[in-house]
């Protein structure tokens, strides 16, 4: 696995900016928390303490994917339809805000826009449970001529993107007739199309798209077969097989939970995707994310498993929050980066450390790099590493080698090896990342690592600092933290050896 990642990551390196189109049930998501300290005096049912002001309004389903899109880069256009009600203003204006373009999601006078309102008690004001969902929505099929005019507007769009994306959540939008229609309008653009499908016995309308993305759960009800919950190889192949050859379709990834996925492509065996175990908080917006990151692998040209596994870490990463929320690509890079190189530590080689820093940096977290040598780590080391810490978000120590602590310090110096010396700084909470680095000054670990802020622990000026030049070229912010007095490795190492001398003369007293 960790060469799928590392292949991933390089793909992930050559990512750029990509457009999409989203066609299936546009709906909008609802939370209304609210306090939940006691039960009902007429019934055994909790009683939210609810507010309407505190009502939060979210994309969901076709849009919740169009957003995530966004967040991982891409253009976006929307093919849908939604009520003339408030709810469905309400929800073109969140499309709009999130920069995605809605002019084709239609108005129907006929149906109200689909809304998914949750009720959520928050225990001791604190933790969020969800009670219950109240769903406003209508299956109808839509009018022949409401069904043509997105036929013709997704045909007018098709040209202007790279991937399409079908959510379908069984609305009544996504008919045989427009996904057949659909399918093959991609078919004749080159365009690839995959498909979330809804929780329906047939899958005859997704015939002929590119690829599939059912869950455990949806693939067992279209086919009629069962896989055990205990993970199975073959029996997963086996429905991911039926699934590509009745469908027509060139990929099938089917989704396992816990078990990541399989991805069975034409003309190849099926493979097994794992993932890693997740702290599960919410599951809701898993499987639309799963479509989304999908769908941004595909246009990129990545190969199928490596867009499985990319698949595979952004919903792993969705699964963690509490609702759908869009997950930046910056996050998702650095998960991959992670499983990629299996960090069991906090110790990184150098260019390690500039590609993690690099990757905190555009996840916007503020990186601080400070240095030295840290031989007899003691409390004015300690003073200062958790200053730096305080200084940002992330904290990158570099550490001399033992050559150069020797050049600087004399003979007998360093007391401790360097892998001593950095086994012990790892083990401090304020410390993220530890990298040894050979030169004598820390110029060349600064150029690599791009700190945000660097830190120095020392009775300095920053004119006295041999990298000061450098930091201010690059504009980098400087913080200078005072040692503490009567604090440093020469005092303790010199007390030692008199306490040494001490302790082997004869004037010292016994017992």
């Amino acid at each position: 696995m960790a060469d799928l990642h590392e292949s991933l990551l390089k793909h992930m390196e050559r990512f750029g900016s990509f457009r999409a189109l989203v066609v299936g049930d546009f709906m909008l998501d609802q939370v209304l928390a609210g306090a939940a300290e006691r039960l009902s005096p007429d019934a055994p049912v909790p009683v939210i303490a609810a507010v309407e002001s505190e009502l939060r309004s979210h994309p969901g389903g076709a849009a919740g994917v169009a957003a995530f899109l966004r967040a991982l880069g891409g253009e976006v256009r929307c093919a849908g339809v939604c009520g003339e009600d408030d709810a469905g203003a309400l929800l073109r204006q969140l499309m709009t805000d999130a920069e995605c373009d809605a002019t084709l999601i239609l108005s129907d006078p006929t149906r109200p826009t689909t809304v998914k309102r949750s009720i959520v008690g928050l225990a001791q004001h604190r933790h969020p449970q969800k009670m219950f969902r109240l769903d406003f929505e209508s299956r109808a099929p839509l009018s022949t001529s409401l069904q043509q005019a997105l036929i013709q507007g997704i045909e007018r769009m098709l040209k202007e993107v790279d991937v399409v994306c079908l959510e379908d959540y069984d609305k009544g939008v996504c008919s045989e007739a427009l996904t057949q229609r659909l399918a093959a309008l991609c078919r004749g653009a080159g365009k690839p199309l995959l498909v979330d499908p809804a929780a329906i016995r047939d899958y005859s309308r997704y015939r002929g798209a590119t690829a599939i993305t059912p869950n455990r759960t949806e693939a067992e009800l279209a086919t009629g077969c069962a896989v055990p919950r205990d993970f199975d190889l073959g029996a997963a192949g086996t429905l991911a097989r039926r699934l590509l050859e009745e469908s027509e379709l060139e990929a099938v990834v089917l989704t396992l939970d816990r078990h990541g996925s399989i991805l069975h492509e034409r003309g190849s065996d099926p493979v097994h995707v794992p993932t890693v175990a997740r702290t599960v908080y919410d599951v809701t917006g898993a499987g639309d994310m799963v479509l989304a990151a999908l769908a941004c692998a595909i246009a990129q040209r990545v190969p199928w498993p490596e867009a499985v596994a990319f698949a595979n870490a952004a919903a792993g990463l969705e699964v963690e929050v509490f609702g759908a929320q869009p997950i930046p690509l910056a996050r998702i890079r650095r998960s991959v980066f992670e499983l990629a190189r299996g960090h069991a530590g906090k110790v990184r080689s150098v260019d390690e450390a500039a590609e993690e820093a690099a990757l905190w940096r555009d996840a916007g977290r503020c990186v601080v790099l400070t240095n030295g040598c840290f031989d007899v780590l003691h409390a004015g080391h300690v003073a200062s590493l958790r200053g730096a810490r305080a200084l940002g978000d992330v904290l990158v120590v570099g550490v001399n080698v033992d050559e150069q602590v020797r050049r600087m310090k004399g003979d007998g110096r360093p007391v401790y090896p360097l892998a001593e010396r950095m086994e012990v700084l790892e083990a401090l909470e304020c410390v993220d990342v530890v990298v040894p680095f050979t030169e004598p000054t820390a110029e060349e670990l600064i150029r690599r690592v791009r700190p945000n802020i660097y830190a120095k622990g020392g009775d300095y000026r920053r004119e006295q600092l041999n990298e000061w030049p450098l930091l201010r070229e690059l504009g980098i912010e400087t913080h200078l933290i005072p040692a503490r007095p009567g604090l440093s490795t020469t005092s303790i190492v010199d007390r030692i050896g008199r306490i040494g001398h001490m302790l082997g003369s004869e004037k010292v007293p016994r017992g």
